[in-house]
């Protein structure tokens, strides 16, 4: 009989994709099986964008039921097993009312101990280990003990966009000259990393366009607004402003059928690193943030990191991180330049 594995990971984009390789392996070890992911709204684009799995539970939908509709829910998706990758206490009751047989958590969560079958030693503030790899630790609560090599686990991160990017976006991806890059720019990571900087992002947005490459600026429509006057004054060095204009499926087929994305440590970074992109990350080295636990992963990712191993001064105050803004926008503009023009991603 087939098996039907429930992935709950209710966080944030960069967290789902860095949490692709989990349903990636499952299906290595278990070819015949289903594989669900239990995520926020916000998510559901990238788990149909995943190969890995087979369908979405929404964790807003599913809170509005009443209880006993909430446990026929899990119920219904036929799972016998669920793995609490992100441990949300209210989901581990609700597993245990369900009767799913086999129930994974970590045993540094109190309420774990009393709701899962089996518990997983996992801590992740002080691993050496990606967080990729730290999500693959959840499949030690099915007997598959050791660490998988980063090398093995890159290949498990993979998205492939669902939806077709609109014509007019084609066209102007498309008007690009023989050589020319279409560099999407990310400014902005909604609280999720250290920032670069705007200052750092108009010079690089300078740089490139002077090199000859094409500069998208991406983000919320409420990012857009922020950044109305910056984006006024960098205009003459923009292709387009794309802030407010994609929602998250079409903005995976833009990001697809550009060259790359450069972006601090944030989802729309590991987005294009699953699709395939060149996907340059700006980090600071302070740990856990550092790039040696969440550097994104694809065949084209890559990063920045200041070269200052045991930085402490900005722990105190992270919007005053002296680390990240260290870096030089010429030091990035050259690491772009020297990209390769890809194909639009199938």
């Amino acid at each position: 009989m087939s098996r039907t594995f429930l992935i709950s990971r209710t966080d944030a984009i960069g967290d789902v994709v860095l949490t692709l390789p989990v349903a990636g392996r499952l299906k290595q070890l278990f070819p015949e099986c289903r594989v669900l992911l239990l995520g926020r709204t916000y998510t559901q684009a990238v788990a149909a964008a995943c190969p890995w799995l087979d369908d979405f539970l929404n964790l807003d939908e599913l809170l509005h039921l009443p209880e006993a509709a909430q446990v026929a829910a899990l119920q219904a998706t036929g799972a016998d097993t669920i793995l609490h990758v992100f441990p949300n206490k209210q989901l581990a009751w609700l597993a245990r009312r369900a009767g799913i047989r086999c129930r994974v958590g970590t045993r540094n969560r109190w309420f774990h101990w009393l709701t899962c079958t089996k518990l997983v030693t996992l801590s992740r503030r002080h691993s050496p280990l990606h967080e990729a790899q730290l999500n693959l630790h959840m499949l030690h609560g099915l007997g598959q003990t050791g660490t998988m090599p980063l090398a093995a686990v890159a290949p498990l991160v993979q998205l492939t966009p669902t939806v077709p990017l609109r014509p007019e976006l084609c066209q102007l991806l498309a008007a690009r000259q023989p050589q020319q890059l279409n560099v999407i720019l990310h400014p902005r990571s909604r609280g999720s990393a250290r920032e670069w900087g705007l200052g750092h992002f108009g010079t690089l947005a300078r740089l490139l366009h002077q090199a000859g490459h094409r500069v998208f600026i991406t983000g919320t429509a409420a990012e857009g607004e922020e950044l109305r006057p910056w984006l006024h004054e960098h205009q003459p060095y923009l292709t387009a402003d794309l802030t407010g204009q994609l929602g998250l499926p079409e903005f995976l087929a833009f990001i697809a059928a550009a060259d790359g994305l450069v972006a601090g440590s944030t989802g729309p970074l590991h987005l294009a690193a699953a699709l395939g992109r060149h996907a340059l990350g700006l980090y600071p080295p302070i740990r856990p943030m550092h790039p040696g636990r969440w550097a994104p992963l694809g065949p084209h990712a890559s990063y920045v990191v200041y070269d200052k191993p045991h930085c402490q001064e900005c722990r105190a105050q992270p919007a005053a991180c002296s680390c990240i803004k260290a870096l030089e926008p010429m030091q990035v503009a050259s690491r772009v330049c020297g990209w390769t023009t890809l194909r639009p991603a199938e």
